[in-house]
């Protein structure tokens, strides 16, 4: 089922941690070369590094801030020198600020709009000249995009600005052969979570309201990427897909 994807290449931004990098491991697992982008944590992007090449395919590291015009740029620069196609981006980088809207400044919103949204344009904006043969464009997202929760007023609007940008980035790129569509999670117990004030009740409350009794993992949000990068989804296109376990029909 998924023997078409060896020896593609795929950009993962944010893969050093959390869904990004359970994502990069899971498409090294069937012959993808992984493309690295990180930020902050070096160690962590060299751990998934050594992870990903154990699968025996190449991987590189690239620090950017993908919210940045220059550092996509300089990144892609970077890329170039190594790869002459890309098949696969996955933006999976995301950002933002946790307080309820009516403590929210300018600065708070430019900045989530930035990382969560805008940034998937410029990298798919550099990404598209690469994918010669067409491709794959995912963007992770996640249940605040279409539901209210506390304290995620900035990051919810900035994630359903992402899955917007998907549909119409689907109706430009479908003739070109490449696919966009949106992977939405539902409570991932990442290290992003514990930035919430109620990440405790937000686990407490997923799993009681979760038909499948168990919070969403990262490698379920990574199976559902490694299918959709493969053929058998080649006709699902600007679409939103949700893997929660049933959380969304339930809560």
């Amino acid at each position: 089922m998924y023997s078409s994807l060896k020896g593609k290449t795929a950009l993962i931004t944010g893969g050093s941690r959390g869904i990004g990098r359970a994502i990069g491991i899971r498409l090294s697992q069937y012959g993808v070369n992984i493309i690295i982008n990180y930020v902050r944590q070096r160690r962590d992007a060299e751990a998934t590094m050594a992870a990903i090449e154990k699968n025996g395919v190449s991987c590189l590291v690239v620090k950017a801030n993908v919210a940045r015009q220059d550092n996509v740029e300089r990144m892609f620069a970077e890329i170039q020198e190594q790869y002459d196609t890309l098949d696969i981006l996955v933006s999976n980088a995301a950002s933002g600020v946790l307080k309820p809207a009516m403590e929210l400044t300018q600065r708070h919103w430019d900045w989530s709009m930035d990382i969560n949204a805008r940034a998937m344009l410029t990298i798919t904006q550099h990404a598209v000249p690469m994918m010669k043969d067409g491709g794959t464009v995912l963007a992770v997202s996640s249940l605040g995009a279409v539901r209210a929760l506390p304290n995620y007023t900035v990051v919810g609007a900035s994630k359903a600005a992402l899955e917007s940008l998907v549909r119409h980035l689907a109706i430009e790129l479908g003739p070109m052969g490449i696919t966009v569509n949106t992977v939405s999670a539902g409570v991932v117990d990442t290290d992003a979570l514990k930035k919430f004030p109620n990440r405790d009740e937000m686990i407490s409350v997923s799993l009681a309201k979760t038909p499948l009794g168990r919070l969403t993992t990262p490698d379920d949000v990574a199976d559902l990427a490694l299918f959709l990068c493969s053929d058998a989804a080649s006709m699902i296109h600007g679409q939103v897909v949700v893997v929660d376990g049933g959380y969304a029909i339930a809560g």
